[in-house]
């Protein structure tokens, strides 16, 4: 049996600096809840709501998906060949996300990473059709660095995302190509970075759509390797924002509406989130001693609304620190201008006030299930009770955006850790079987052993993502790898793309012997018998080694049965 790493982040691998890193960190962070008001770390101790990235409260911000193209560097490469070009230009990436990720606390993205590199080699007279190879190569080495660093805060990889799929020129789609056939090929042990293709119809979507044979690829690949994922870019909530202004940053953070006119994600950040623990305020709600559903339902919602309130004010608090911050802490996006705003000119509060402020949650399914004894799934009844108070959070984030002048958002949390923090505190303080599982699911999400066919979860959530615009997921889990079958994963992506589904990602269980290279699902290999086996398994919207999860994630993972 293989031994489990005790990781509160499954992307973390131990090392001397690592190490020395999170004695610091715990210091850091403790120092900061000291300084917070009473309550507002009550509430995190005690498990009410978690404060994501604690650590750079007050220093930076979360998320961020590049303005490639507003500064790009073209004098940097001047005098250079243009084999030279190509080479130094990826480097050049690779060294923009390695110092932007010590910026920042969260994922990083480019929107377009096809068309925008395409027209940057353009313009430094760098002609694809004569240096394939080259471009190859040095696509290679990037999905490499991606996969293989672990060099932020000296034992975590880097979050990059790559999203294609939108460009039509020959250029571009030479870029798309080669990114897919490199990641196909690199191997079993490689799933890094999330590449995102973007669906959208007259470019993709369907057999006449210039780019659709990009599609088929890309679900060929993600039939090997569960990658690309897919932003659908005609989903309900995405329909009228031009499909090139869409991003996914980390493992869902979605960034689109602003109420100070910048529509998109580019040149945008998710600021700060905090997630609130549904299963909690429904516990409590039974302890209250409520007889009927409807009682329990009106003192569910006031609990969360209390909860929220001090959310807010602890956000609030967070995002005018971050915007008072230190500018010289972000020298390469004052140096690149990555930021929709230049922040050397207009200060970080300008290009902040375009972010988004995340109101998160996890756990809705146990919530249901606490307060009427069944799955929301179970019955048109608790769907309807599920998708409602979705709904009411959503409205009540929509009235701290309008009375606050900011853009407050509702995320569907990952909740890597927190899945485990919150059911072991809960599990303490109440006798309920749905804490005791050592888990809570994911947002919004149907329980991962439900055994519902993949088209009824696809269709159970997609309405919840109407109302979850800081970004979600939706995904499906497959009994294996479901190889070369393009028209099975297009068929769901239709599915999901009618079902309201903003973003979507295919799971199945993928074992791969480390003696002999066997591929499949088994504890021992069938090839050459060996138990030395690497599982790789979604995470939370990102693939990673079974053995690093953390202990809630490791609980769920044992718990999967295929949709």
């Amino acid at each position: 049996m293989e031994k489990q790493n005790k990781n509160d982040n499954a992307a973390n691998r131990k090392s001397y600096v690592g190490y020395i890193y999170n004695l610091g960190e715990k210091v850091e962070k403790s120092n900061i809840l000291d300084q917070l008001n009473p309550e507002w770390k009550r509430l995190h101790n005690e498990g009410y709501i978690h404060i994501h990235d604690l650590d750079a409260y007050g220093l930076t911000y979360n998320c961020l998906t590049f303005d490639i193209l507003n500064a790009f560097p073209y004098s940097q490469f001047e005098g250079y060949t243009n084999e030279q070009k190509i080479v130094c230009v990826f480097d050049f990436v690779k060294e923009l996300l390695a110092k932007v990720g010590n910026e920042q606390s969260g994922g990083m993205s480019f929107a377009n990473f096809d068309g925008d590199f395409a027209e940057i080699f353009t313009n430094l007279g760098v002609n694809y059709t004569e240096y394939q190879e080259v471009f190859k190569a040095s696509i290679l080495s990037l999905i490499l660095w991606a996969n293989n660093m672990h060099t932020r805060m000296g034992q975590t990889s880097y979050y990059v995302t790559l999203c294609i799929g939108l460009g039509t020129s020959d250029f571009a789609r030479f870029i798309t190509n080669s990114i897919l056939d490199c990641f196909y090929n690199s191997g079993n042990l490689v799933y890094k970075p999330n590449i995102v293709f973007k669906v959208a119809a007259g470019i993709n979507r369907y057999k006449e759509d210039k780019n659709y044979d990009l599609f088929c690829k890309a679900l060929d690949c993600t039939s090997k390797k569960m990658i690309p994922t897919y932003l659908l870019c005609d989903c309900n909530v995405d329909k009228n924002c031009d499909p090139k202004k869409l991003s996914i940053m980390g493992c869902r953070t979605r960034v689109v509406d602003d109420l100070f006119g910048k529509q998109g994600a580019i040149g945008r950040s998710n600021i700060d989130n905090i997630s609130i623990n549904l299963p909690r305020l429904a516990l409590e709600t039974m302890v209250d001693g409520k007889s009927s559903l409807y009682e329990k339902l009106e003192n569910f919602r006031k609990k969360f609304v209390q909860v929220a309130n001090i959310t807010k004010d602890i956000l609030l608090d967070r995002y005018e620190k971050t915007c008072n911050a230190d500018i010289n802490l972000f020298p390469i996006n004052l140096k690149y201008k990555l930021m929709c705003e230049d922040i050397s000119k207009r200060g970080l509060k300008e290009a902040f006030k375009h972010g988004t402020l995340s109101i998160g949650f996890i756990g809705l399914s146990e919530a249901i299930e606490i307060l009427t004894g069944e799955k929301y799934w179970s019955s048109e009844e608790n769907y309807c009770i599920a998708i409602n108070f979705v709904k009411f959070m959503k409205d009540y984030v929509d009235t701290l955006k309008n009375q606050y002048k900011l853009n407050f958002s509702l995320l569907a949390t990952s909740g890597e850790y927190i899945s485990g923090r919150f059911a072991d505190i809960d599990s303490e303080l109440f006798n309920n079987k749905v804490s005791k599982k050592g888990f809570y699911t994911n947002s919004f999400h149907v329980e991962v052993d439900s055994g519902l066919p993949a088209y009824k979860k696809i269709e159970y959530e997609g309405k919840f993502h109407n109302y979850t615009n800081g970004g979600c997921i939706t995904y499906v889990e497959l009994r294996e790898a479901p190889l070369s079958n393009v028209e099975g994963l297009m068929e769901l992506v239709e599915i999901a793309i009618k079902s309201d589904v903003h973003y979507l990602g295919f799971n199945f269980p993928k074992d791969i012997c480390n003696e002999c290279g066997a591929t499949g699902t088994f504890d021992e290999c069938p090839e050459c018998g060996s138990k030395d086996i690497t599982r790789i398994r979604r995470v939370s919207g990102y693939l990673e080694v079974q053995k690093y999860f953390a202990s809630g994630k490791m609980n769920e993972s044992k718990m999967r049965k295929a949709n």
